[in-house]
């Protein structure tokens, strides 16, 4: 049976701020836990003035505060941007709070521009064996520890917070693999590799004390509404999000456009449709087909599944209805 999530970037609209945004998100948290999704995941994106949840740990936490039972993590941290200690300190910190309820998904992206990496990190080298390294290092950190340990994570050491592989290619299938960790791969947004992602993980998946079997986690968009044109219409305001970053000027997430893509010249157009392949854009009748079509193809063990609007009653209306396809799936 499939698990459903939901990954949420805390949406920053048009003449909103940040503070609103990162309260839709509280709120947005507490109907998923009372709906009974399994997860809640948050993304670390830097100088994107359309997303709040760039301190995500911090996030994070106040998420697992204002929630009981679902699972709350990150999807994900951006390894590079942060030393594997700290990482493992502020998580180490999150499960000593909530046990048992703390994920760590982690990519090698910087989740930035170039220049905005450079500040984060005070350095524009990138070493593609480093990501890996340090992915071991963070482990070894939340592990039991050795009794001649001479650094250890304080909260951290012994905490076990499961570690999760992010990725949008196939560097990240095969270090899950290697590994023996769960794989969550970006078809969400960038969905060109997902079936051979999917099949080099589970053909070199190595069983670990972390797993014993392949798990697979896909990002879908799902937008829900009444009519399949109302949920046309609500996808809008993150097509426009897609174009504006592909133009290189990010902004906060703007009103819904009726028939938005019609507008769009061939090029964007393309754009849009290949960004959102992985998505079930409808009413429920439709939204339901298309995600048991995608589930069927790609047998993954867990959708996450992400809303981005303008309007967040909308949002939460469209959670409502997906929940309400998400328990007809899971009882047949």
């Amino acid at each position: 049976m499939t698990d459903f999530s939901i990954l949420d970037l805390a949406p920053i609209t048009a003449g909103s701020d940040a503070g609103q945004a990162l309260h839709n998100t509280l709120d947005l948290a507490r109907r998923a836990d009372e709906r009974g999704f399994t997860r809640y995941w948050l993304a670390e994106h830097h100088n994107m003035p359309g997303i709040a949840s760039a301190a995500t740990a911090v996030v994070i936490g106040q998420v697992a505060a204002a929630t009981a039972r679902i699972r709350v993590g990150a999807g994900g941290i951006m390894l590079p941007n942060h030393a594997p200690l700290i990482v493992a300190e502020q998580f180490g910190t999150l499960d000593a709070l909530f046990p048992g309820r703390i994920d760590l998904g982690l990519g090698r992206a910087p989740g930035t521009d170039p220049a905005t990496a450079r500040a984060l990190r005070r350095s524009a080298e990138s070493d593609p064996n480093q990501f890996p390294r340090d992915v071991v290092e963070l482990q070894g950190y939340l592990a039991d520890p050795a009794p001649d340990q001479a650094i250890r994570a304080i909260p951290g050491a012994g905490s076990h917070v499961p570690v999760w592989i992010l990725g949008s290619s196939l560097f990240g299938a095969r270090l899950a693999a290697h590994l023996g960790l769960p794989y969550a791969f970006a078809s969400h947004f960038a969905p060109g590799q997902l079936h051979d992602a999917i099949a080099i993980y589970r053909r070199e998946f190595r069983p670990s004390p972390d797993l014993d079997k392949p798990w697979v986690m896909a990002g879908y968009n799902v937008y829900v509404a009444d009519t399949d044109t109302d949920a046309q219409t609500l996808a809008s305001s993150m097509e426009q999000a897609f174009i504006s970053l592909r133009r290189g000027r990010p902004e906060p997430i703007h009103p819904p456009i009726p028939h938005y893509r019609e507008q769009l010249d061939r090029a964007e157009r393309a754009i849009v449709e290949q960004t959102m392949a992985c998505s079930a854009i409808g009413a429920p009748d439709t939204v339901e087909r298309e995600m048991r079509r995608f589930l069927e193809v790609t047998q993954v063990d867990e959708l996450i599944l992400t809303t981005t609007t303008f309007d967040h009653d909308a949002r939460c209306r469209s959670l409502e209805l997906t929940a309400q396809v998400c328990d007809r799936l899971s009882s047949t």
